[in-house]
């Protein structure tokens, strides 16, 4: 902490001068010399503490400082001074711990007798996992002859380790193999002591004190022409395997090298089989796992089910939750007081109780992690138990916070979807959706990881949650966080009580990087007391409040210069005289992202366009229009790549330039006078946009229906009543297009003909409400790549082309208020399939308000009839 502690005092000198020096210029828009070069300095740091020493070199050698700087320039260099006295010190004592760590470090490792699970922990925690077990007895003892490693992946407490161990002791197993061998691979490998432990296990002889490479030679003769099973348990690193494979003979005898891991990465790296994914348990396997664990054989007591099912349910299917709950109801007082008192306390036992064990277990998982991922990992722990949260939100707040190693030839935000993959890899953050193409659009954490990143985050001061007991208080948090309050905590927590606890916190955190409201706005009495003392937060980056703002207070948040990420709510009310924004907010020149939730349409100033670091702008709910640029300064807007939910945009020439790498553009035209064809033929010249959305109200324009789109173009809704022939011919050609949805659109010929070689990578297609399409034709190999095919409420359209059943790459076809006898031309469809191949490729839904007997007898698990 004393590292963190010693940075956050230079960002906070640093920070603090420059806030004030563009406080005092603000008008006039220039700043000081030095405060450039430190800001170029800092944003070319590749850490933080890169930063801290880059920007200690501009203070060492004072020798040409003027002797008229001002007090507060002194102030800087003295501050930044004692930083650095304190930095040299830490280093010179981290170098002695080290060079005394090094004497006394002894490696060793696990031995799998030292394993400790109880027999009735083990035999329980089974429940549930027989088709796994199964499989994996399969393949252990069948298939090819070969050598072959199987990776059990999975997170941790889910029980990877005593599947492992169940099998190893299992008969068939002691039966079908020569020899068994089981050794834990610690965090920092031991290859030497590994080989060693294997040894003992397989011959009785552990080697004594021969070298890594003579133990390996050593096992090695002892396992050729015998069939062995070796168990490596807790794999962290391909590394390790790379320096043992060779000492494990392929006798083509089925021998099998099982090897457990969180990292589903590494899995793949390990073998070009599947591996073993263990996964959450059901409902009724949870329940049989829980009533197991507390009762062993005998009958659960009715007068508890229903309580002990609530119990469960917070258990969310993990083993090692429902061991560690199921473990302590076993040991206590069989009574509904009890239980409840668990139910209601179920997250917090889990972390006391069982500290010592499933915190050992998950916090592996934190400890091992690399330094770069820990801040993202703790920062998951800000968003509301269960809350789906959705992938772009979370990597734009990373950025923001500065959690990001820069890469060469990598955005920012290339680089945070790399970590979280990262994490999903480790089984440290779950896939709650995905998107249309296969991308992760929303992610969740398990409620016990969500816990131990809670627990690691209030040890750290990573952030502080409002009620939560901070014991050293809360000047130094960096972040703070303003939970949902849940219905049940409503009447405990009155919206004026809330208010002064946000107002007292914010006052005692003068030095705070982040405030994270996930309340909504009726939530509180008084707002604007809240805006009111953000002020104090003078160096606040990262500001999420969506309760009501008043025009007037908007102002006050336009004040808080240091700002990277704004997202804030504004009601009807607020703005009901003039629905326009504030012109002071081009006071937040630093401003990367800007996130208004409107229900109404409002006006953005013409000063948003002299705010060059601007990155992403959006309105969500209502609609924002943008002015044209003024014409008396031509300001590019390099770094803009977002814009959504602009309102009648006026694309022309002069815009076009000033926007040259958006990439993101959703914009609707609602002014029937506006010359929309004539705007949207500057779409073509936008060459690095890769989504657009466009929603046109209000008549035809004939213009329109000749609009030439970027090849960059990767994803586009369109929804107009327009004639789309032309538009979908050029679209065919477009080579990196992926996702299509058109609404609304017509054809004058009545038939859409896809010929050969046309929408060489689309791979969704969503036709809605194109109401006058009677026929579809496919020629060659169109559509080679389409994965999902939706259409919805197109009646006249009565068959299918037969040659969708050939898209080799499709899996799902949905049908939604459509005829029934395209219907029954795409059963046809699926049962040549199933002919020819014994089972379809895709899988069919059919969705409709009434649907006839006749289609509903007709159902099969690869074709689903159900109501809309």
């Amino acid at each position: 902490m004393r590292i963190a502690d010693a940075a956050y005092a230079a960002e906070d000198a640093i920070e603090s001068h420059i806030v004030h020096k563009a406080q005092l210029s603000r008008s006039k828009e220039t700043k000081d010399a030095m405060e450039s070069h430190i800001v170029e300095k800092v944003q070319l740091s590749r850490s933080k503490e890169a930063k801290i020493s880059c920007f200690f070199n501009c203070f060492r050698d004072p020798k040409n400082e003027s002797s008229d700087h001002d007090d507060e320039l002194i102030n800087l260099y003295q501050d930044v001074q004692k930083v650095i006295e304190e930095m040299d010190q830490i280093k010179k004592e981290a170098t002695e711990s080290a060079a005394e760590a090094q004497l006394q470090r002894n490696v060793s490792s696990t031995r799998a007798g030292s394993l400790t699970f109880s027999s009735t922990v083990k035999e329980s925690i089974m429940v549930g996992f027989d088709d796994v077990s199964l499989e994996l007895l399969d393949r252990l003892t069948g298939g090819h002859r070969n050598r072959q490693i199987i990776p059990i992946t999975g997170m941790g407490g889910i029980g990877k380790t005593t599947l492992a161990l169940h099998i190893f002791e299992h008969a068939l197993v002691k039966h079908h193999f020569d020899i068994c061998g089981w050794a834990t691979i610690s965090q920092t490998y031991n290859v030497r002591e590994t080989l060693r432990e294997v040894l003992r296990q397989v011959s009785g002889n552990s080697g004594g004190d021969l070298s890594e490479e003579d133990l390996g030679d050593k096992l090695h003769k002892y396992l050729l022409c015998r069939r062995y099973l070796i168990i490596l348990d807790d794999m962290w690193s391909v590394e390790v395997w790379d320096k043992m494979r060779f000492f494990f003979p392929d006798n083509n005898d089925g021998s099998r090298i099982i090897a457990t891991t969180r990292l589903s990465n590494l899995a793949a790296v390990l073998t070009d089989s599947n591996s073993i994914g263990m996964r959450l348990l059901d409902d009724v396997s949870s329940w049989n796992l829980f009533s197991k664990t507390v009762f062993g054989d005998e009958g659960f007591p009715p007068q508890l089910e229903e309580i002990g099912k609530k119990i469960v349910e917070k258990c969310y299917g993990l083993p090692l939750s429902i061991v560690v709950i199921g473990g302590l109801l076993a040991k206590s007082e069989l009574t509904l007081e009890y239980w409840e008192h668990i139910e209601k306390n179920l997250s917090s036992i889990v972390n006391s109780e069982n500290d010592e064990y499933w915190l050992r277990v998950l916090k592996l998982s934190y400890d091992h992690l690399p330094a770069y991922l820990k801040p993202c990992f703790l920062y998951m722990g800000v968003f509301g138990e269960d809350e789906k949260i959705r992938v772009s939100d979370i990597i734009k707040r990373w950025v923001y916070e500065g959690f990001l190693k820069p890469i060469t030839n990598k955005s920012m935000e290339t680089v945070a979807k790399e970590y979280l993959k990262e994490l999903v890899d480790r089984n440290l953050v779950l896939v709650n959706e995905l998107g249309k193409l296969g991308n992760i659009k929303y992610c969740k954490m398990h409620d016990l990881l969500r816990d131990l990143s809670l627990k690691e985050a209030e040890k750290q001061r990573f952030y502080y949650v409002l009620g939560q007991h901070c014991p050293r208080g809360i000047s130094s948090q960096r972040r703070i966080v303003i939970p949902r309050v849940t219905n049940s905590q409503r009447h405990i927590l009155p919206k004026m009580i809330l208010d002064e606890n946000v107002c007292d916190a914010l006052e005692s955190m003068p030095l705070a990087r982040s405030y994270l409201s996930l309340l909504l706005g009726r939530h509180h009495e008084r707002p604007y007391d809240i805006v009111r003392q953000l002020l104090n937060c003078r160096l606040l980056r990262i500001l999420t409040i969506h309760a009501y703002i008043h025009e007037s207070y908007l102002k006050n948040v336009f004040q808080l210069m240091n700002l990277r990420y704004l997202s804030i709510g504004v009601s009807r009310r607020c703005l009901e005289e003039s629905p326009q924004v504030p012109s002071s907010i081009n006071f937040l020149w630093n401003l990367h992202t800007l996130i208004i939730i409107y229900d109404e349409e409002l006006t953005a100033p013409a000063e948003i366009w002299k705010m060059h670091q601007l990155k992403h702008v959006e309105c969500i709910f209502g609609g924002m229009y943008l002015p044209d640029p003024p014409s008396d300064d031509n300001v590019i807007m390099e770094n803009l790549e977002t814009l959504k939910g602009v309102f009648d945009l006026n694309l022309n020439e002069a815009l076009v330039k000033r926007i040259p790498n958006i990439k993101k553009l959703y914009i609707s035209y609602w002014d029937k006078l506006m010359d929309r064809g004539k705007c949207l033929r500057y779409v073509r010249f936008l060459s690095k946009l890769e989504s657009f959305k466009c929603y046109i109200k209000y008549g035809i324009d004939e213009h329109l229906q000749s609009i030439i789109f970027p090849n960059s173009l990767k994803k586009l809704f369109l929804s107009c009543d327009i004639h789309i022939e032309e538009i979908l011919e050029h679209l065919g050609w477009l080579p990196l297009l992926e996702k299509l949805q058109l609404e609304h659109g017509r054809f004058a010929t009545r038939c859409w003909k896809i010929v050969e070689g046309r929408f060489p990578c689309l791979k969704y297609l969503s036709l809605d409400e194109c109401a006058n399409m009677e026929c579809w034709t496919l020629e060659g190999s169109c559509l080679p790549r389409l994965e999902q095919l939706r259409l919805k409420s197109m009646r006249l359209l009565k068959a299918f082309p037969s040659e969708i059943g050939e898209i080799a790459t499709l899996r799902s076809i949905e049908l939604a208020e459509c005829s029934e006898s395209m219907a029954m031309s795409l059963k046809r469809i699926v049962d040549e399939q199933e002919e020819l191949q014994g089972e379809p490729s895709f899988h069919v839904r059919v969705k409709s308000y009434n649907v006839s007997q006749e289609l509903r007898s007709l159902a099969t698990p690869n074709f689903c009839v159900g109501h809309a």
